[in-house]
């Protein structure tokens, strides 16, 4: 499967203000080098934290790599996108 999102496509995310839904897209700090964002979708939630995937399984580094993330971890929760190429200047 494609990525949802592509390098260039500007998204509308905002401070994770509910809990996390199976189904959500989200941002978080990647849970082995903190400088980095992770834009992943939640496959399940559990008591000790979400599965987090990435919609492109072959090519993503998610939940399998690096197990669960904490409910805390969550930083944003993206609501849409757009092209970037559809963004009038």
């Amino acid at each position: 499967m494609l990525p949802t999102y592509l390098p260039g496509d500007l998204l509308t995310a905002v401070r994770k203000w509910r809990r996390v839904r199976v189904g959500d897209v989200v941002v978080l700090r990647d849970p082995r080098d903190e400088d980095r964002w992770l834009i992943k979708r939640c496959v399940a939630r559990s008591g000790a934290g979400l599965d987090v995937r990435g919609d492109n399984v072959s090519a993503s580094t998610d939940s399998r790599d690096f197990g669960l993330v904490a409910h805390r971890a969550v930083r944003y929760l993206v609501l849409g996108s757009a092209p970037r190429n559809s963004i009038p200047e």
